[in-house]
């Protein structure tokens, strides 16, 4: 996979994690979904360490 969808999908993954922020806390259900986009931004990162 090139590097550019690479880039494009970690970006939407950050931005994903932005936008469903609060300070208020989350349900059970928000927490999984939450854990799950950041266990695909760290591997989307190592696949981006290993094409770079």
């Amino acid at each position: 996979m090139p590097i550019t969808h690479l880039n494009e999908i970690h970006d939407c993954l950050t931005l994903a994690l932005d936008a469903t922020e609060r300070p208020s806390g989350y349900s059970q259900s928000e927490r999984e979904a939450r854990s799950y986009v950041r266990a695909a931004l760290r591997r989307v990162g190592k696949l981006m360490e290993v094409t770079a």
